[in-house]
């Protein structure tokens, strides 16, 4: 069972950028998908991007396309996202998860803890 950690949340100017990311441990990184969510105050958690085991394909909300970039290093057991040009309403707590399906459709079953990002005007 895959467990995963999250870093690089904070505080950060609208406009600006900040990189989180995602250590798994326990498991065979390259045997799962991975993705990150957020989740703002008294909303659901949304889906934010997604990439494939490999790395070769990777899926967007269209809130965040052309501003987010997921990528993963599977040597480093590490998945990122690259966050630019900052919004407020990119303020949210942001998860990271696995899916035991390589490819889509992705099935989420494992789940971080979550870091926060604020984005302040």
């Amino acid at each position: 069972q895959v467990q995963l950690v999250e870093s690089g949340g904070g505080l950060v100017q609208a406009g600006g950028s900040l990189r989180l990311c995602c250590a798994a441990s326990g498991g065979t990184f390259s045997s799962y998908a991975m993705g990150w969510f957020r989740q703002s105050p008294g909303k659901e958690r949304d889906f934010v991007a997604a990439i494939n085991w490999s790395g070769s394909n990777s899926v967007y909300a269209d809130s965040v396309e052309g501003r987010f970039t997921i990528s993963r290093d599977n040597a480093k057991n590490t998945v990122y996202l690259q966050m630019n040009s900052l919004k407020s309403e990119d303020t949210a707590v942001y998860y990271c998860a696995a899916s035991g399906l390589r490819e889509v459709p992705y099935e989420f079953d494992y789940w971080g803890q979550g870091t926060q990002v604020t984005v302040f005007s």
